[in-house]
């Protein structure tokens, strides 16, 4: 009932964009921020954080979002992110995750890892249908958010006329854009049996997206979000 209590809190429509709006960024959002991105008041906005925070979809913190400190810095201001915890709802009960993870365990354990990639692959060739392999990377994009995978481009640095944020790159000025995501499907499991279920997270954007496209799917593990990378395949990006 706690889980139903909690994305019940997301029936308000502007409850719902503030959260989405915080899941989106990736970062600590303040309430000004929030406030301003859905076109809402200030104390409106933070009166719907504060119900998010309580039904468990947000952290809150605090901390100065002027980037200074000592006298004259401003007090800390209340800041969200996403909750770490997973919510799911499921009438009647059901229980995938424990299924998927002994799947997963009889999986590692008798070395099944290719035949698992191999279906894997056929699986995302199959959702893809008989489209051609992914046209770019904007189409990419459309394809991961579809499939629940919260895609995002990052800003890179070193290149001129981007700035330094804590949403950029360390990368050399000739690297070329990447489609990273925020969010695994297959996260809960992938905790438990990273190398099986990466690498079949891998072979199925493999699949989904194309292998012989101008986009490819890598591999690239990053704490917090998804072990698999888009780019312009280095075939095509000349």
């Amino acid at each position: 009932m706690e889980d139903i209590d909690a994305i019940a809190a997301l029936q308000d429509p502007v409850r719902r964009r503030l959260y989405e709006y915080v899941v989106a960024q990736g970062r600590e959002v303040g309430r000004n921020e929030a406030a301003e991105a859905v076109g809402v008041a200030r104390t409106l906005a933070a009166h719907h954080l504060d119900r998010l925070t309580e039904a468990g979809l947000l952290e809150s913190g605090s901390r100065r979002l002027t980037g200074r400190s000592g006298p004259g810095a401003g007090r800390p201001a209340k800041v969200y992110t996403r909750a770490r915890v997973e919510r799911a709802v499921s009438l009647p009960a059901r229980d995938y995750r424990t299924a998927a993870e002994l799947l997963a365990e009889a999986a590692e354990q008798a070395g099944l890892d290719a035949g698992l990639y191999a279906a894997a692959r056929r699986r995302g060739e199959a959702l893809r249908g008989s489209a051609a392999p992914c046209g770019g990377l904007e189409e990419a994009m459309a394809m991961l958010a579809a499939r629940g995978y919260e895609p995002y481009e990052p800003q890179l640095k070193g290149i001129a006329g981007v700035q330094d944020t804590e949403c950029a790159e360390e990368v050399p000025g000739e690297a070329a854009p990447v489609v990273r995501m925020r969010n695994c499907p297959f996260h809960a499991v992938a905790e438990r049996f990273p190398p099986l279920v990466c690498g079949m997270n891998l072979a199925l954007l493999e699949g989904l997206l194309g292998t012989d496209g101008p986009v490819r799917a890598r591999m690239d593990a990053r704490p917090g979000e998804c072990c698999v990378v888009v780019e312009a395949s280095k075939n095509n990006a000349d």
